[in-house]
């Protein structure tokens, strides 16, 4: 029997689920439908790949475990890529106030593009002998309901007249095509019906320009205005992120009725209008390298594979195909990472045909989706006009202690240090529950909310500087 895997997609969950397979497999074939750029460049098949990305710390713990011979963190940072604090290296605005800065660090999390990203990663991925990329359509699945033997692809033929089917023989499939997957469709040809999805669309629209530092602001920290999910109106945020190359990318994100404009001019007063205008102030100064670029492709989707009652050997699922989040809340690489290397430690133990793996992977892979799914989920519901889900009795619940905590967090180190672990994915919800957060949450703020950022003086110089709006 063959010891080859398949990967459907080349992009991040792609090949870091090669990664995971590589010293278990023979080979593993990555089948890709879309040129890739030789070097950190845009693609077409990314819709969300101008826009800000943050590769959380649980995410990269994750992609440091699945190769450990490079250090993606090393690379990337060598790259160009930011590291930032948490607790030191960031100020944040949100509806319960702004955060503080502390002496303690906290988690980190790594800022640049993601066309960086994508391209560090896969080229670390190629490095081993083992992995192959090919350009191909897969067009299904081969197999049975039991058992998934590999898949149906489509490739040009040689003379340039049309395209060839063909099949591909592999003891472990692994469908990372993204947003686009198909495989509830393959599924059902493979005569398995039933499979559970749910859309929350919030209608968010992402728009994004990207500066060029100025000069003696290099060391600013990242700045985000957070959405308020509770004001009964659109919510509306913006962040400046730094990136490599010496720029700023500013991403403006608006849910349905206060979506960010596409015109420069609308760009700015968007951001002067989110309910703290630093980000616009900052930028207003600023020297714009770029157009602004819009996205739509924002919706909350998840299917419930792992709750089929009949799962097929041969068959895992995971990133973008499996869940798909808001983009706003910076999730979905870190839980494609996670669900690689989940995938990883599965044939590490029991190599590629274990009985019983690949409903193993779904389900594992599944409990990192669950956390993130409901942090996105737990505040796209409350926008007004939202799509495919209202707050429950339990959202409620839930929402009243979050907002405690997040209001804990703006005083209280903590409540502080518990909020960045879980939407770090560095721990689970459960975090939440521990009896020093419960505490902590119990106790409230114990200093006094900011009434302006926690900026330094020289950062408040720097501030000042830059703004041409007139704002005080």
């Amino acid at each position: 029997m063959t010891r080859r895997a398949v990967v459907i997609g080349a992009g991040l969950a792609g090949m870091l689920a090669a990664a995971a397979l590589s010293d278990a497999a023979d080979e593993v074939i990555v089948l890709e439908r879309d040129d890739l750029p030789d070097g950190p460049e845009h693609r077409k098949g990314l819709p969300q790949g101008r826009h800000a990305h943050l590769l959380l710390a649980g995410g990269l713990a994750a992609m440091e475990d699945l190769l450990p011979a490079t250090s993606p963190r090393r690379l990337l940072l060598d790259a160009g890529a930011h590291e930032i604090s948490l607790g030191s290296g960031m100020i944040g605005h949100t509806s319960e106030g702004w955060y503080r800065r502390w002496r303690h660090d906290g988690p980190t999390m790594l800022a640049c593009s993601r066309a960086l990203l994508d391209w560090v990663i896969r080229t670390a991925v190629l490095d081993h002998s083992k992995i192959q990329i090919r350009q191909a359509q897969v067009t299904g699945l081969t197999g049975t309901p039991g058992q998934v033997t590999g898949v149906r692809l489509s490739t040009s033929s040689p003379s340039g007249s049309g395209s060839d089917e063909t099949e591909l023989e592999a003891a472990l499939v692994v469908d990372a095509g993204g947003r686009g997957s198909r495989i509830t469709h393959w599924l059902e040809q493979l005569g398995i019906s039933g499979i559970t999805e749910r859309t929350v669309d919030s209608g968010l629209v992402n728009a994004t320009r990207v500066y060029r530092v100025p000069e003696g602001a290099e060391r600013f920290p990242m700045t985000i205005v957070y959405a308020d999910p509770y004001s009964g109106r659109p919510g509306r945020s913006g962040m400046i992120l730094p990136v490599e190359g010496g720029r700023w990318m500013v991403s403006l994100a608006g849910t349905r009725g206060g979506e960010p404009p596409a015109d420069p001019d609308g760009f700015l007063r968007y951001t002067l209008d989110l309910p703290d205008p630093i980000v616009g102030r900052l930028i207003s100064g600023a020297e714009p390298l770029t157009d602004v670029h819009l996205s739509r492709s924002t919706h909350n989707t998840r299917r419930y594979l792992e709750k089929a009652p009949h799962w097929p050997e041969g068959l895992v699922v995971l990133g973008d195909a499996l869940a798909t989040f808001n983009p706003v809340y910076g999730q979905g690489m870190s839980v494609a990472a996670l669900g690689a290397r989940f995938l990883g430690d599965e044939v590490r133990d029991g190599g590629l045909a274990s009985p019983g793996l690949a409903r193993r992977v779904q389900r594992g892979a599944a409990r990192s989706v669950e956390a993130a799914w409901a942090m996105a989920v737990g505040q796209d519901v409350w926008y007004p006009d939202t799509r495919g889900g209202r707050p429950t009795a339990a959202d409620r619940v839930v929402t009243r202690y979050s907002r405690r905590l997040t209001k804990a967090a703006t005083g209280s180190y903590r409540a502080a240090a518990a909020l960045w672990d879980v939407s770090s994915l560095v721990s689970g919800p459960e975090r939440l529950l521990h009896p020093t957060t419960l505490l902590a949450v119990a106790n409230g703020s114990l200093l006094p909310p900011l009434s302006e950022p926690p900026l330094s003086s020289v950062e408040r110089g720097i501030l000042r500087g830059l703004d041409r709006t007139g704002a005080v």
